[in-house]
């Protein structure tokens, strides 16, 4: 999960990710809306790929790159915990502030 939440904290990343979830795109297609260098963009693409959140596949010439299925699920998990964590505590924060507002 950390090497995921590591390529998630890159605005070029998760951007790149962003057009990814539209379909498939080559590198070339991909380093379009950035000004930045191709050797960039590989470089991005590389992270993205060792996260696992990337597949790239050989096309002839071309090395077009998807989203991996069910990658970011972890992460959705996670996050789900997290969630349900903070609810709970936000409710028994309500508890006790109805509490104190009834003893006033």
């Amino acid at each position: 999960m950390d090497s995921t939440l590591h390529a998630l904290a890159d605005p070029t990343r998760r951007a790149i990710l962003a057009q990814l979830a539209r379909g498939e795109a080559t590198p070339t297609d991909l380093a379009r809306p950035f000004a930045i260098s191709q050797p960039a963009i590989s470089q991005h693409l590389k992270v993205l790929q060792d996260a696992g959140l990337i597949l790239r596949r050989i096309d002839g010439n071309r090395r077009p790159c998807r989203l991996a299925p069910d990658r970011l699920g972890e992460i959705e998990d996670w996050l789900g915990q997290l969630r349900r964590t903070f609810e709970a505590n936000y409710a028994r924060l309500d508890i006790l502030l109805a509490e104190l507002e009834t003893k006033e």
